[in-house]
């Protein structure tokens, strides 16, 4: 039985830890577009990342799988060159892997709320509710984090159960109001200035967008959990973009 895309991913991302060479087949191998700024362009350059590891080789630990239309994204425990939290978005035509966009954050290992940055709820549910989950989301992004709206924060987040998973932010609507008056009170900027990609399952959400960080370019993945219209939990990544002149390929991050 063909395997489904996510299904795919899962397999080539542990194949980095197995060696497995099987699901090299899953790649188009002529048409391979890269976004990770820290590895070349194309087939070739996932291969010199394969012959570039590390003696120890790579550890990964894939927590949650999700599939959207062409597109498969994972949301992954590494250490790859060091303990990393990574989303990975991966791009199909006919059945072949044709573009990759990735987000890595190094693990906290201490947080502000008691969970670690990649622990919590898996079960997708709610199929049916995809494309209505896809747009609360979006106004939420658009009208919190892109435009500054904190108000609206209460019409959005669960009242008593969200779990947060920024490991500089505690739990529950107390708990993001407070880091947002921290973030202020030290002059510690943040800004989301485009969404790029909106994808989902279910009760899932993740949402790519380009901002800026504590005064650096940056790229923020943010995955949130829906549940009866509210949002309930939330993982990110954040990244900062390098200068063009450190890229390995000209893709761009997003």
């Amino acid at each position: 039985m063909e395997l489904n895309r996510k299904q795919k991913i899962v397999n080539l991302l542990n194949s980095l830890e197995s060696g497995d060479t099987a699901p090299i087949a899953y790649f188009n191998q002529v048409k391979y577009t890269q976004h990770n700024l820290s590895i070349a362009d194309g087939f070739a350059g996932f291969g010199e990342l394969l012959k570039n590891k590390p003696e120890q080789g790579f550890k990964v630990n894939v927590v949650r799988s999700f599939q959207d239309g062409d597109f498969a994204f994972t949301h992954t425990e590494y250490d790859f060159f060091g303990p990393k939290i990574g989303f990975d978005i991966f791009r199909f035509e006919d059945g072949k892997i044709v573009e990759h966009w990735d987000n890595l954050q190094e693990t906290a290992t201490e947080t502000a709320n008691g969970h670690t940055m990649i622990d919590g709820a898996t079960e997708i549910k709610d199929l049916d509710k995809t494309d209505v989950n896809k747009a609360l989301i979006k106004k939420f992004v658009t009208d919190f984090l892109v435009d500054g709206d904190t108000s609206i924060i209460p019409d959005y987040i669960h009242p008593t159960d969200y779990v947060q998973h920024n490991p500089h932010i505690g739990d529950k609507i107390e708990g993001l109001q407070g880091a947002l008056t921290y973030f202020a009170e030290n002059n510690i900027g943040f800004k989301y200035d485009k969404i790029h990609k909106i994808l989902g399952e279910g009760n899932f959400i993740l949402v790519v967008s380009e901002g800026q960080m504590a005064g650096k370019h940056s790229s923020f993945y943010d995955l949130f959990r829906v549940e009866n219209g509210k949002i309930a939990e939330h993982w990110d990544t954040i990244e900062e973009i390098p200068a063009k002149e450190n890229w390995k390929n000209n893709n761009g991050k997003f």
